[in-house]
């Protein structure tokens, strides 16, 4: 066989490979027997190890046997990846459809239909095609930046190399249960395994593990329904979720709930739950964005597994706002998949409600799978020898008198200068979800603290490399590594910067809540009480705690202390120049150098106006990778459409 046949046998035998893991993996149909699929991929390997020139990444064979990578690059996704908020009864999916229909019409509310999805036990993952073909597949991340996994997918049968669209979809990477058995002495649950394996430096070592995976989302085309998304996803060549079912109303979610726990054991993988997706893709997008999650979906999770254990011990934490809370210390227990030793028993009034006292045998569960919690005492196998707890009159780390306030439910340590309290307030300040400034880790609070070199977390901000290396086991790179750290987080967005001051009662959503309604710092120091309590979302209790804490004397100088060191909150939301006022933008495709929300916001500071549809009344189209039908609308009526760069060239000149 010539150079030239050989080039032609390549070409059908990839063809030929393809078809048969179509009909194995997507339509679970085999036309053929796996060995002798197995004899036409050693064919394939044989001659492109002959002819390496006639390789290309969308080869069978470009499944395993990648060149190991040294790290994993970062990888921007086009769209947040978000998560979904939990619920565990009919109760609170009931509830769950009141909230949404506050935010809808009369008649939007009648359009309300469902799909449900299996919530499977895995790893969330992105896939990316340009140019036809898988160029890049990434981890969710922190669900902006995940991790470039383009070669580990790859050795995973059921996701195509190529395909005749370029599309962005989302989808779960996951270990079926046969192959979890092989490893479970390993790996607490499938979800670590299936992590784990797509995590590895060698694709060979990922190809052995023998993953799966289904696709649940596309991002680009305009598509009516998510329904229709899984048609669409499935017509490309996607492995979608046989089990995957619409339904018209609450009850037939209900019913479906139940079938699927029922039949849960004989599913070949995990799953902790069904995804409720609000049907519509116009309503579900019109419901928005609450936190990290969509306000349109819902992880209906399954009763939580169950065990029964024993309090060894229950001791105090000390949290940043001076609460104490006790935990419970448990005989080490597995629950659904994970080792449980501690508890916790949130406050004194929880301990005389359950009626716990140390030495008790009490049920264990992890609702929805995940948080351990103590949910009932066995009294019937006491001993005698119990003892019962009692919350101590002073904090167990400074001697600070402890506090109940009248009302609260919380006891808390009355001294502000209280060691554990300053520290979680650092660790707070500078987490992830606050100033995100990384490299600042217990240890090194700790010993700031201690040798008295910072008061509050402004001081953070005045470090030298000169100070940072008198630490112990901190050396002069790891001093500097610091110093540029924190230097680099000086600008911040507001809502996070509310977060970040450990107001009592002010989590993520209640600091957006804030900001969205102020928009600034200056408009919510001077708030009153009562237009605090009218914000949404924000009751008499949240409200009271920020009006008191923008009324303290002592916070007001703190806030004026992390300006004085160069603390700047970034003017996002605010009209930074009229140049775009009056004009009418529509997004469709996704762009490479931003995400659609961080182009609408810089459109947005510009003046204009973002808009969901193409209309005689657009001024521009911006159409960016694998754009939808917006880019033809936009044609038809003669819209001056701009690619990515001409977008960008538009915000940015003068």
């Amino acid at each position: 066989m010539n150079k030239q046949q050989s080039k032609q046998r390549i070409e059908k035998l990839k063809k030929a490979i393809k078809h048969h893991r179509y009909l194995y993996h997507v339509l679970d149909k085999q036309e053929i027997s796996d060995e002798a699929l197995d004899s036409l991929k050693k064919e394939l390997f044989d001659l492109e190890q002959k002819f390496p020139e006639f390789v290309t990444s969308d080869s069978p064979t470009q499944r395993i046997g990648g060149k190991p990578l040294d790290r994993f690059e970062k990888v921007k996704h086009p769209y947040p990846m978000l998560s979904f908020n939990d619920a565990f009864s009919q109760e609170d999916m009931q509830d769950w459809l009141k909230r949404i229909s506050k935010l809808l019409s009369a008649e939007e509310i009648k359009k309300i239909d469902f799909y449900c999805e299996l919530k499977i036990d895995g790893l969330a993952i992105e896939l990316i095609y340009d140019n036809n073909n898988f160029k890049i597949g990434a981890t969710r991340g922190d669900g902006k930046i995940g991790e470039n996994v383009t070669q580990n997918l790859k050795t995973i049968d059921a996701i195509p190399l190529n395909l005749k669209k370029d599309v962005v979809v989302r989808g779960e990477v996951f270990i079926p249960k046969k192959v979890f058995k092989k490893f479970k002495k390993e790996y607490a649950n499938p979800r670590n395994l299936a992590a784990g394996s797509l995590r590895q430096l060698d694709p060979k070592i990922t190809a052995s593990r023998k993953l799966d995976s289904y696709i649940y989302d596309i991002i680009n085309p305009e598509i009516d329904t998510h329904e229709e998304k899984h048609e669409v996803l499935k017509k490309l060549g996607f492995k979608t979720n046989p089990y995957n079912k619409h339904c018209r109303d609450l009850s037939e979610v209900f019913k479906f709930y139940k079938h699927i726990y029922k039949i849960r054991d004989k599913i070949p993988y995990e799953i902790d739950g069904v995804v409720v997706i609000v049907n519509p893709n116009k309503l579900f997008d019109k419901l928005g964005v609450v936190g990290k999650a969509p306000r349109g979906a819902i992880a209906y999770k399954f009763p939580a597994m169950q065990k029964t254990t024993i309090i060894k011990a229950i001791e105090v934490q000390i949290g940043r706002t001076g609460a104490l809370t006790p935990v419970a210390y448990l005989k080490p227990v597995e629950v659904g998949g994970a080792v449980v030793s501690r508890a916790t028993l949130h406050n004194e009034d929880e301990i005389r409600r359950l009626d716990v006292k140390i030495g008790d045998t009490v049920v264990i569960e992890r609702a929805g799978d995940v948080i351990p919690d103590i949910v009932k005492v066995l009294p019937e196998l006491r001993t005698g020898k119990e003892k019962e707890f009692k919350m101590p009159k002073h904090c167990p780390i400074c001697g600070g008198g402890v506090i109940k306030p009248e009302g609260e439910v919380v006891s808390r340590c009355s001294n502000k200068n209280c060691f554990a309290q300053r520290k979680e307030f650092f660790n707070h300040f500078v987490s992830k979800q606050a100033f995100d400034i990384e490299g600042v880790g217990p240890s090194v609070i700790d010993q700031l603290i201690e040798k008295g070199l910072i008061s509050d977390p402004a001081d953070l901000f005045k470090l030298d490399t000169r100070i940072m290396a008198s630490l112990d086991r901190l050396g002069k790179k790891s001093a500097e590594n610091f110093v540029k750290a924190v230097a680099e987080k000086k600008e911040i967005t507001l809502p996070r910067f509310i977060y970040a001051l450990s107001i009592r009662n002010v989590g993520e959503e209640t600091a957006q809540d804030l900001a969205s309604h102020f928009h600034s710092l200056d408009k919510i120091k001077v708030a009153s009480l009562l237009e605090l309590e009218n914000i949404h979302d924000i009751g008499p209790v949240v409200a009271k705690s920020i009006y008191d804490w923008f009324n303290n004397k002592r916070n007001i100088e703190y806030l004026d202390k992390l300006k004085t060191v160069g603390v700047t909150i970034a003017r996002r939301g605010e009209v930074s120049s009229p140049k775009l006022k009056n004009k009418t933008f529509v997004l469709t495709g996704s762009l490479n150098s931003m995400t659609r929300d961080e182009a609408k916001q810089k459109i947005r500071n510009l003046g204009g106006n973002i808009s969901g549809s193409v209309s005689k009344e657009t001024d521009y189209v911006v159409a960016g990778l694998s754009p939808g039908s917006k880019y033809d609308k936009a044609k038809e009526l003669g819209i001056k459409i701009l690619n990515e760069k001409q977008f960008i060239s538009l915000i940015s000149s003068r």
